[in-house]
């Protein structure tokens, strides 16, 4: 097992500057279906998992997931760091965990759920992708 390249107070200032919420992954997407003519809300915590976007009139939320933290699977983004492994494969084990549980709880209240993957957003592709996700909505409120 490796050192870190940082001291102990500025990987922790490091990690404290991770959002959770309103990250640029999220005001993208949120951008995107705003100018596609969807409206909606976020961060409704009266839902599992707390879903970044919420669609109720097509009953669908959105969550929005960076490719490391949710370990997209076939992402090259999703590896996992050398320094320290038993930590990281307990915290995003944990973070797959609930993400799980958090869509089968969506589901049975009878939730349309779609993930947004940060490599997506990321990608030339992503008015294609924001195309697919109105499919989906529009699908889902059948």
């Amino acid at each position: 097992m490796g050192t870190d390249i940082f001291a102990v107070e500025k990987r922790s200032e490091i990690m404290s500057r991770v959002k959770s919420k309103n990250t640029g992954l999220e005001l993208k997407v949120r951008s995107g279906l705003h100018r596609i003519g969807y409206r909606f809300r976020i961060h409704r915590n009266d839902l599992p998992g707390t879903p970044d976007i919420v669609l109720p009139k097509y009953h669908t939320v959105i969550f929005v997931h960076g490719c490391f933290w949710h370990q997209h699977p076939g992402c090259k983004k999703a590896t996992r760091p050398k320094q320290n492994p038993d930590f990281w494969e307990e915290k995003l084990s944990r973070n797959m965990e609930r993400d799980r549980q958090a869509e089968r709880d969506l589901k049975f209240l009878g939730w349309n759920v779609l993930t947004v993957w940060e490599c997506e957003i990321n990608s030339k592709y992503f008015s294609n992708k924001m195309t697919e996700v109105s499919r989906q909505i529009n699908e889902g409120n059948n």
